[in-house]
């Protein structure tokens, strides 16, 4: 440890003599912007020479220099939290003899504040910080930094209906004047410079462009493939119209998909805030009336693919389109695009919905547009191809048929998905669990029965024999089946997790007999917690969370009761209908440790932001973010997601304290167990350093 010590003095003796007044590898520079009326956040943003590296600010032991941060005191604000920085490069120092972590190239450091002043302020202080390279370290330096911040324009009270009704609104219109996330990207209005690097236009049209290729995989539209070969078949000899139809029909599909969306957007702007658009994308992915018919629509199309009719067009409309088919008729086309489009949107309604919600949020318009424009070319650009080179797949009508009736089970299956959404977020239990497995057994058994050609339909050709692929194939459905049957007495199925219905909903579960309750968190067996409002959680009756947890459905619930326990929040949002949530609780939630944290150290509170259970009105809202009353559960919490967070994904989970504050960054969708464990950590090291500092106090 001495001689660690003694190297570092020299490291840096040597580095002040020779090069001190030579070298400056690290640049800083300082911006801010405001997140909403009464938070904002400070960047400090280094840009780090080739082969110089920065150091965190969590160094332990007697190694380097940490990177600090020192603020003037002032009455005009409130630092939440330490500056945030991001992962970084964690590994062995030879030098230092130690683990470190540190950044290159560039860092930016991220510090959120509560504005108290109404009058424009600065923010003043000091950073310190110790840059090296492979040879050599440059003597710690302190770096002056200066902030000009607005005031907040004092809030105009909202009149309701009744008093508990003003009562209620305003304690969500106070959290919604809380800090703002550092996961929001800035919004630079007239007073935003120099902020973090955004993505460049080129960055968001690749990245949509290639989620848009992806998306052809979802159940949605992939079945589309053998219709859409069905159609370009015809016509496909003059190669001349087969190119000019086949461009027309991505054409139409791009079009199609991005003028609506144009429209949404420019409607949100004129109506105020984005409301109706996200209103919209919650009716449409979450009401019962689009969902059954999403639903009818699968049921249709399998009926079809197993033989029981053909979707065709009525004769006259197909005559005039024949008629036209020569002359480079552009009806046929148009039409094939816009079902495609009509299908696959019951599977990118939520992307679409989080793209739009984030351009309203005050980022570049052209990010949004440029977006939906590219998602939709990524999954028109397979399609384009297939009707141009129809053959890519063989003509023989006993092939395509086969792969036709395959579609139409794997469309009945993935069918009851919508069903199940609309028979979660209204609690009508119809679809439970084991229910929905036992329809998914029996589809798919029969799906390999099929395969072995033991099950024949109308237009099936004779097979004198079985080919070794469909032979394969069929051996891995008939896996998936016995696969499966665990499940029907609790088996988790993490392979499914999100496509089923909640375990909470299986009424068998042979897991949740044999689970101890030895060690399972009770909100009743804290010492000292004699409070009927903890005891008994609002709508427990027809909400549950998963694994035995315990937990609140009541953002105000909660937090009363983390305040009378003084322990952290794990708030999180999810919904019936989100498939990542499901697999979050299934692959991370599960985790023994994961379990063990969430037990025993935090107050859980899962807010269901699709969940369409009417509020008494008492609890009725009226949104500072749109101006509309919220009536039910699921509105209420998106609106208080977007006010206070100023985002409306799913899984989003934040820890809070027991005043609300965050405790550092919050988390979206993320499988690694590990990264998820590491975020409940640093929470809870965050309460209790703060905990800690009360207490002093």
């Amino acid at each position: 440890m001495r001689n660690r010590n003694i190297l570092l003095v020299i490291l840096m003796l040597v580095s002040s003599i020779g090069f001190s007044q030579i070298l400056k590898p690290v640049k800083w520079t300082f911006s801010s912007y405001k997140t909403s009326d009464s938070t904002a956040n400070l960047y400090f943003k280094a840009a780090i020479d080739k082969g110089w590296h920065v150091y965190s600010q969590f160094i332990k032991g007697e190694g380097p220099v940490p990177t600090t941060f020192a603020f003037d005191k002032s009455h005009d604000v409130q630092f939440i939290g330490k500056p945030i920085e991001p992962k970084g490069i964690e590994e062995y120092d030879p030098n230092f003899e130690m683990k470190l972590k540190y950044f290159e190239n560039t860092v930016t450091f991220i510090q959120q504040i509560k504005i108290l002043s109404t009058k424009a302020f600065k923010v003043k202080g000091t950073l310190n910080f110790m840059c090296c390279d492979n040879k050599q370290c440059l003597p710690p330096d302190d770096v002056p930094f200066n902030f000009d911040i607005a005031g907040y324009t004092k809030a105009v009270s909202v009149s309701s209906k009744d008093t508990l009704a003003k009562a209620s609104n305003d304690k969500i219109s106070q959290e919604a004047k809380k800090d703002t996330s550092s996961s929001v990207k800035p919004a630079c209005a007239n007073s935003c410079q120099n902020t973090e690097d955004t993505h460049s236009l080129w960055w968001v049209f690749l990245f949509s462009c290639f989620w848009g290729f992806v998306s052809i995989f979802t159940p949605c539209i992939f079945p589309m493939i053998p219709m859409t070969i069905s159609f370009f078949l015809k016509g496909s000899e003059n190669r001349h119209r087969a190119l000019f139809q086949s461009i027309y029909y991505g054409v139409s599909i791009v079009l199609i998909s991005t003028v609506p969306i144009l429209l949404l957007i420019g409607t949100s702007f004129l109506l105020g805030k984005g409301a109706v658009t996200a209103d919209f994308f919650n009716w449409l992915s979450t009401h019962w009336i689009p969902n059954i018919l999403f639903f009818l629509i699968f049921f249709i199309f399998a009926a079809s693919f197993f033989g029981m009719f053909e979707l065709v067009l009525p004769s006259k409309l197909v005559n005039k389109m024949d008629a036209k088919a020569d002359k480079g008729g552009l009806l046929g086309p148009f039409f094939m695009a816009f079902v495609l489009v009509l299908i696959s949107f019951s599977c990118t309604g939520p992307i679409v919905g989080m793209v739009i919600v984030e351009s309203l949020s005050g980022n570049n318009i052209w990010h949004p547009v440029i977006a939906m424009f590219a998602f939709s070319f990524g999954f028109a650009l397979p399609f384009t191809i297939f009707a141009y080179f129809p053959s890519i797949l063989p003509k023989s009508g006993g092939w395509l048929n086969s792969v036709k009736v395959v579609f139409g089970f794997i469309e009945l299956a993935l069918g009851l998905k919508f069903l199940s959404v609309a028979d979660q977020t209204y609690h009508w239990r119809l679809l439970d669990r084991e229910v929905y497995l036992a329809m998914w057994i029996v589809i798919f058994f029969l799906m390999g029965v099929y395969l072995l050609g033991k099950l024949k339909f109308a237009h099936d050709s004779d097979m004198p024999f079985l080919k070794f692929p469909r032979f394969l194939f069929a051996v891995i459905v008939f896996s998936f089946v016995v696969y499966m049957i665990p499940g029907m007495f609790g088996a988790p199925l993490k392979m499914l997790s999100g496509w089923l219905p909640p375990q909470t909903t299986q009424d068998f579960d042979v897991r949740a007999i044999v689970r101890e309750e030895v060690g399972n968190a009770s909100l009743s067996s804290d010492k000292g917690d004699n409070d009927e409002l903890c005891d008994k959680p609002k709508f427990s009756d027809f909400l549950t969370l998963p694994h035995g947890l315990k937990g609140y459905f009541d953002y105000d619930q909660g937090m009363a009761c983390a305040k009378q326990k003084n322990k952290p929040i794990f708030l999180d949002f999810t919904g019936h209908g989100c498939v990542n949530c499901r697999k979050m609780e299934e692959n991370v939630w599960s985790d023994p440790r994961v379990l063990k944290l969430l037990k025993e150290k935090f107050i859980i509170v899962t807010l269901y932001v699709d969940d369409k259970k009417d509020l008494p009105e008492s609890e009725w809202i009226t949104s500072k973010y749109d101006g509309q009353v919220k009536k039910t559960i699921g509105k209420k919490y998106a609106d208080f997601e977007i006010s206070r967070f100023n985002i409306n994904a799913q899984p989003y989970n934040v820890l809070l304290d027991d005043k609300g504050d965050t405790l550092g960054k919050p988390m979206g969708y993320n499988s690694d167990p590990e990264v998820f464990i590491s975020f409940l950590e640093n929470g809870l090291k965050e309460f209790t350093q703060r905990s800690a500092k009360n207490a002093e106090k």
